[in-house]
């Protein structure tokens, strides 16, 4: 019989691993049980045992080993490991969040199907920039008839690129695509991505162009501050800097830029912060239906 609160375990315990710790301690429906990493050396290991959760160095064996006492791994490694992670979990009970671009699993984006999340058994976050992009690609869909072309540019700061963010950088790229395809009426996508390495670090900024025909532009604006607005509920340093703006005749432009919580990461760490608040929504939708 499934208690509350769940109890989850995170697998990996780099940048997106500890900060998804520090959230699920904040959460009134989620326990953490488990860290499970690959190396007994790990900063990250080493945080969570002085936050007081069991920890271990024998990654997926260790959640395979403690399988009856989780309700929820979030599997915070790389898209390559997630396949074979994934592969060993399909065979169990528990639910899955995969913060991985591994293209499995079920895509979820709160702002836009959080409610799919509660029949979902393997849940797919796509990336950070889908994350903070797809709420308004969607929206503008919604409010368009037609949408020939979407063009995500993301510049985050080098610092918060991840040894797992560097090795998926094709995976993210082809992912988030895929993903504004998925969740829009856009024919054609393209994602950029730059790792700014300027010092003081910057924050998460993000520009969304659009090629449309005869864009209704009021409906538009209407559309994507209703969303910018659902998408603060569960990231608040999510912020509308440039409105919906006709530039040329079919090409409306909009920056969103992002800063952090804070938890564990630095607030410049916008980029993973969204993907981590976005998880922890997904994981408590799956825990309320999981009690209800």
């Amino acid at each position: 019989m499934v208690t509350s609160p769940i109890k989850v375990a995170i697998l990996g315990t780099g940048k997106i691993g500890i900060d998804l710790l520090f959230k699920i301690q904040r959460s009134e429906s989620l326990s953490c049980v488990l860290v499970a990493g690959r190396s007994a050396a790990s900063s990250g290991l080493e945080i969570a045992h002085q936050q007081g959760i069991p920890v271990s160095d024998e990654g997926i064996k260790a959640i395979l080993s403690n399988i009856d006492g989780i309700d929820i791994v979030f599997d915070a490694t790389s898209a390559l490991a997630h396949v074979r992670h994934w592969a060993a979990l399909e065979k169990t009970r528990v639910k899955v969040i995969d913060m991985t671009p591994s293209k499995l699993g079920k895509a979820i984006v709160p702002a836009v199907n959080l409610s799919d999340a509660g029949q979902a058994r393997h849940a797919n976050m796509i990336s950070c920039g889908g994350q903070l992009s797809i709420p308004i690609v969607n929206a503008v869909s919604e409010a368009v008839e037609a949408m020939e072309y979407v063009e995500v540019v993301s510049s985050i700061a080098s610092k918060s690129a991840g040894a797992a963010t560097r090795i998926n950088l094709d995976e993210y790229i082809h992912t988030t695509e895929r993903g504004i395809l998925s969740f829009s009426r856009a024919r054609r996508s393209k994602v950029i991505l730059i790792l700014n390495p300027a010092d003081p670090p910057v924050s998460m900024q993000t520009t969304i162009s659009f090629q449309l025909e005869n864009p209704p532009m009021k409906e538009i604006v209407h559309a994507v501050r209703a969303r910018v607005e659902a998408v603060k509920r569960y990231v608040p340093g999510y912020d509308l800097i440039i409105e919906p703006k006709q530039i040329e005749s079919n090409r409306v432009v909009v920056m969103i830029k992002i800063v952090g919580i804070g938890d564990y990461l630095p607030k410049y760490a916008g980029n993973l912060d969204i993907i981590n608040c976005a998880a922890i929504a997904v994981a408590e939708k799956m825990a309320s239906a999981m009690l209800g």
